[in-house]
């Protein structure tokens, strides 16, 4: 039987997520710093990426076509020995219609141009977006936890991170729970985690903060503070800082015109790091404290989150 257009088109987009988040994977390798034969679990990369398992195994696929991942029966994908270390490189790249139109929402969410409550028809005919396509945007957005379906009218954006004070509460509450969790009872920091952390770090101040894009450059954010609270083995600390991550992604984006800053935060990264190898947690936690302290005054003093 012969595919419908629509069908077709649905094809179409599903092979173009499946590159986009292929891209992303090569990307989580290289600023992983990832050796060959690192298991490349899909649950973590589903979580990581923010979809589901379907999505991630045909990008995984995707990749082993070109080689640049192992597949193992009965155990799974691995990083090959071959993988390149830029998405460019192998014909990939991290923005396709939709990561245009999530940029587009969030900047007019921002400049105050798009209403506290849209229809999906408005939605779809400002952004030139298909229902599907605009399905997919918005339950990645509501994922991130800045806009919630509205019974019968569509879209209801979230007022929490509309101002520069509700960012500042933000870091106001990563500053009383991260160091927090370094003194935690609990608290018990891994060898690998630190190596593959520091990795990460230095391969940003060798130059990746200017090449590798924001998305990409919040998440190494995200995975560094959340590695260090998930060592406390406190799930409800974790919890917090997670939920608080995922609604100042928006903001965080915006920020990172200028990307000058990162230099300072990844040396500050790099600190803490030493201290937490070297087992003197107290220090550590004030290290973070400071640091989570001097990022608040950073975003403080950057009008340029703001437009209204």
């Amino acid at each position: 039987m012969t595919a419908t257009l629509d069908e077709r088109a649905g094809t179409h987009r599903r092979r173009d997520a499946s590159a986009t988040l292929a891209a992303r994977i090569v990307e989580h390798i290289a600023s992983e710093n990832l050796a060959a034969g690192t298991h490349l679990v899909a649950q973590d990369l589903a979580e990581r990426f923010t979809v589901s398992r379907w999505p991630i195994n045909g990008a995984l696929k995707l990749l082993l076509d070109k080689g640049l991942v192992e597949h193992r029966a009965n155990q799974g994908y691995f990083v090959a020995s071959s993988s390149i270390r830029r998405a460019e490189d192998a014909g990939l790249t991290t923005l396709d219609h939709l990561s245009a139109a999530y940029f587009k929402i969030a900047e007019d969410r921002l400049d105050g141009a798009l209403p506290d409550q849209v229809s999906e028809t408005y939605l779809q005919k400002t952004y030139g977006l298909s229902r599907t396509s605009l399905s997919e945007l918005m339950s990645r957005i509501a994922q991130e936890g800045w806009v919630e379906r509205r019974t019968g009218y569509g879209w209801i954006f979230s007022p929490v991170l509309a101002t520069p004070e509700a960012l500042e509460q933000t870091y106001h509450l990563r500053i009383a729970i991260e160091p927090a969790a370094i003194l935690d009872p609990g608290f018990s920091w891994n060898a690998e985690t630190s190596r593959q952390l520091r990795a990460t770090e230095t391969r940003l101040l060798a130059g990746a903060i200017e090449t590798i894009p924001p998305a990409e450059l919040y998440d190494r954010g995200v995975r560094f503070h959340e590695a260090i609270v998930g060592a406390s083995q406190n799930p409800f600390l974790l919890d917090a800082l997670r939920r608080v991550n995922r609604i100042r992604r928006l903001l965080v984006y915006r920020s990172m015109i200028d990307r000058a800053r990162y230099y300072r935060q990844a040396q500050e990264h790099l600190q803490i790091l030493d201290l937490l190898d070297q087992g003197r947690q107290q220090e550590a936690a004030e290290a973070l404290r400071t640091h989570l302290l001097s990022v608040t005054l950073t975003h403080r003093e950057s009008p340029e989150l703001f437009k209204r």
